[in-house]
């Protein structure tokens, strides 16, 4: 581990020369490149000059200790030892944290996708539900939420609703929400008073951007269409509503919530992006490594990730097996403390992996 820090540090060392270089200051490009790698490496190598700093302290308070001197200066020395001793073991977890790979994708925007799955109409009202906590978990972010897609039930769910959540490090917290949402409560149509089990599933896709996914119009078959409202009346009389077909993967986006044909065709087109991008990179990765399981959020669908007990007041994410007894806040967008642990729970199993090999 510490080889690699001074490698950074002697990195950070080279970069500051570079950014004093007339034909780096002169070159725009060069000048963006070089700022952001110094800004990516100094909180790292901050920490690790002061690490290296009570290292040597530690180091000359232990040789203090065989020199003579009465006994009130030996317990200062000594008391000194164990504070030095103890902020290095928290410096040294720290760094460990710093050295984890960063998600290139943590500080994008997110599309998000719910779908309705096992249950009938009572999956659509507990998509509705989730579309209403992350809105408002959105909200205490200071996060924007914009309806792309939506496809409404007659009783006030959605049997899919797409979404775009923009704002800082919105992937990097959301992204854990990938998977299977399972619900058990009795419905307002249950006369019997049973406890029904329903579910739907959560895909959070990082927003492409233009420069990584090159979509080309040959490509793209674009179909215009009436809005449509519950049970597919028309809602709108003019072809606003837009549906875009990527042929080479075959994935299909549509947009309506606009009254413009225009705008309706942007929205789409950065959910296809988003979609193809996401579509290319697991390919990517499975080809890399076809074993390999990510600890925390895989992004398979079937995978049950989340209960919500309505009887109990209870929540359990079964990935790190935390339970909540406070759903009705949960609900109302209150999300940090179960973002918080799977963050957490994910950095101990890479630091688990980095310390293994």
């Amino acid at each position: 581990m510490f080889e690699r820090l001074q490698s950074i540090e002697d990195r950070y060392e080279k970069v500051n020369q570079m950014l004093a270089d007339p034909e780096v200051i002169n070159d725009p490009a060069k000048l963006r490149k070089y700022s952001k790698e110094q800004s990516d490496l100094q909180e790292v190598v901050t920490e690790y000059r002061s690490y290296k700093q009570s290292a040597a302290e530690l180091a000359d308070d232990k040789t203090m200790l065989d020199e003579p001197m009465d006994a009130s200066m030996k317990k200062m020395v000594a008391d000194e030892i164990n504070r030095l001793e103890m902020e290095l073991e928290t410096l040294r977890e720290q760094l460990k944290q710093l050295l984890i790979p960063k998600d290139p994708n943590d500080d994008r925007n997110v599309i998000l996708e719910i779908r309705s799955a096992a249950g009938g109409d009572e999956a659509a009202l507990f998509a509705g539900d989730l579309l209403r906590m992350y809105s408002r978990y959105a909200e205490q972010q200071n996060w924007k939420t914009e309806i792309i897609d939506a496809s409404p039930n007659e009783i006030g769910g959605y049997k899919e609703i797409v979404c775009m959540i923009s704002g800082k490090g919105a992937f990097s917290k959301l992204k854990y929400e990938n998977g299977a949402h399972r619900v058990q409560r009795v419905p307002e149509t249950e006369s019997g008073g049973r406890i029904h089990t329903s579910t739907a599933t959560v895909a959070v896709l990082p927003e492409a951007r233009d420069v990584e996914i090159e979509l080309n119009d040959k490509d793209i078959r674009v179909d215009r269409f009436a809005s449509s409202g519950p049970g597919g009346q028309s809602v709108n009389t003019t072809m606003s509503a837009i549906r875009l077909t990527h042929l080479p993967t075959g994935i299909v986006v549509s947009c309506q919530e606009e009254r413009s044909q225009i705008k309706n065709k942007e929205k789409a087109m950065k959910v296809l992006r988003a979609r193809v991008y996401d579509k290319y990179q697991k390919e990517a990765q499975a080809e890399y490594d076809s074993n390999r399981k990510m600890a925390v959020g895989t992004g398979d669908r079937s995978e049950r990730i989340r209960t919500y007990n309505f009887s109990q007041n209870r929540v359990t994410d079964h990935r790190i097996g935390l339970t909540i007894h406070q759903l009705d806040q949960v609900l109302n967008g209150k999300l940090d403390e179960i973002i918080q642990a799977l963050i957490l729970h994910d950095q101990e199993k890479k630091i688990e992996q980095a310390d293994a090999r």
